[in-house]
């Protein structure tokens, strides 16, 4: 890494640690003054010109209102990924590199004129192959994958000096674990083939839902993907007029469901879902594109993950807190029974509300909020299951606003348990349990009975007005 780039990163990422870190330790003021905001917005624009590490950091700090100060969220929620359109011919040598010199053969057709798309990582270009099918293809940008890794081992030493210097801070948050579930996460965008891999399990795990499809990938290799053309447009910029009611809603349920399966069956999952990574088409499956930044959870968090939203769902405010109490962990100073009436104010406002009536991923920030106030830690997964929530809602949003995020919960809940159950009961697992209990270590039965006590009562169905 330059000597420039260094003062420049360690300028921004300072400056930015040391108001959080005053923020969460030190005394709080009320009111935001004018220059706060400005400043806000300035180290929107300092991430986005350091390019991609610090944009998806920056993404994934938008949803962790206990490290960032409240009035730079809005901010950070608008990191967007774009950069400046590098020549074909600063490209080419690239493909030349990872296809061979002969790389034109490749294609009928490939418009090099202007990109798909341009961002900070790679450029994707509009091509045709020889038997006719279309196609893109994703080329990065050359040196990219050495200054990501230079900024990761930057940041890593950085969190690291904080931690010694903020012990409070590193009670609450564990930064450093925060940081390695980012990093594994990410490390795929640098290598296509991983990629690609994420996009044939992907497509696998996608086969069971009639509106949802993934890119085949016809040639990967390090810094070259070659993979089938998504039909239709973003998301974003769909007009909802153009589908019938029940392909909206069933695009939408559809995107939820299998992010659902993703956290609690699967433990495997897009965790960027973006608008800009969804595009849908009149009568055609919704596509997911860009499966370089993918999450992977443990079976104990997809499990404390069921039962939280098992308490939204029935309304209880208390369960939820606990469960959450028990994903992370609660520091000596934790003040669990007020965690409790937090929750128990907060949850009757979301367990009805439709994607059009409530932005779940804000709500995700104030419970946050209310567990580090509360001195409970949060569990550093969090950071990017709220990442991929907040953008899989925000793209469900633009097409099926009316749709209940419990309710499409509700629905795949039996699908979600019968897979926990069938793994809980397998000869492997009681075998495991058995030599655990055997030898007094505790294991994650208890969070099985806990699911199981809340499905004592059943799922408590939404009910009509008038008696019952």
């Amino acid at each position: 890494m330059s000597s420039t780039r260094r003062r420049v990163v360690t300028r921004v990422l300072g400056d930015l640690l040391a108001t959080e870190i005053r923020n969460i330790v030190g005394p709080r003021r009320g009111g935001l003054p004018a220059q706060g905001i400005e400043r806000a917005r300035k180290v929107r624009a300092a991430l986005e010109d350091l390019g991609p590490f610090w944009i998806k950091v920056g993404q994934i700090l938008s949803t962790r209102p206990d490290i960032v100060p409240e009035y730079v969220l809005p901010e950070l929620a608008k990191l967007h990924d774009h950069a400046n359109v590098l020549p074909f011919s600063q490209l080419e040598p690239v493909l030349d590199e990872e296809l061979g010199p002969g790389w034109t053969a490749r294609f009928s057709d490939i418009d090099t004129d202007q990109p798909l798309g341009a961002a900070s990582l790679a450029q994707v270009y509009r091509a045709d192959l020889p038997d006719g099918r279309a196609a893109v293809v994703k080329i990065q940008r050359p040196g990219v994958r050495d200054v990501m890794l230079q900024d990761m081992a930057l940041l890593r030493r950085t969190t690291r000096l904080i931690g010694r210097a903020a012990p409070r801070f590193s009670s609450l948050i564990d930064a450093e674990a925060m940081l390695a579930v980012i990093f594994d996460a990410m490390r795929p965008e640098l290598d296509f083939t991983s990629e690609a891999r994420n996009m044939k399990r992907a497509r696998e795990l996608a086969s069971g839902f009639d509106h949802l499809a993934v890119p085949y990938v016809y040639t990967a290799t390090p810094r070259v993907l070659v993979q089938s053309l998504a039909p239709g447009t973003s998301i974003r910029h769909a007009d909802p007029d153009a589908f019938t009611t029940d392909e909206r809603m069933a695009i939408g349920r559809d995107l939820l469901s299998l992010l659902f399966r993703g956290f609690f069956v699967d433990r495997f999952f897009h965790a960027d879902p973006h608008p800009g990574n969804v595009f849908v088409a009149p009568g055609k499956p919704a596509t997911l594109i860009d499966w370089g930044m993918v999450g992977r959870i443990d079976r104990r968090t997809a499990m404390l993950l069921v039962l939280i939203l098992l308490n939204l769902a029935q309304n209880d405010g208390h369960g939820l807190a606990t469960a959450w109490a028990e994903l992370g962990h609660a520091t000596p100073r934790a003040q669990q029974a007020a965690f409790m009436n937090d929750m128990a104010m907060l949850v009757p406002k979301i367990a009805d509300a439709s994607l059009g009536e409530l932005d779940f991923g804000i709500t995700l920030t104030k419970i946050v909020t209310c567990s580090t106030k509360r001195g409970i830690s949060t569990n550093p997964a969090i950071s990017l299951l709220g990442k991929a929530f907040g953008n899989v809602e925000g793209s469900v949003r633009c097409l099926a606003p009316e749709l209940s995020v419990v309710d499409v919960f509700r629905e795949e809940l039996i699908t979600v348990l019968r897979a926990l159950v069938a793994e809980t009961t397998s000869t492997e697992q009681i075998a495991r349990t058995t030599m655990e209990l055997l030898i007094g270590i505790p294991t994650v039965a208890g969070q099985v009975r806990g699911l199981l006590r809340g499905l004592a009562g059943g799922v408590a169905p939404r009910r009509t007005s008038g008696a019952g």
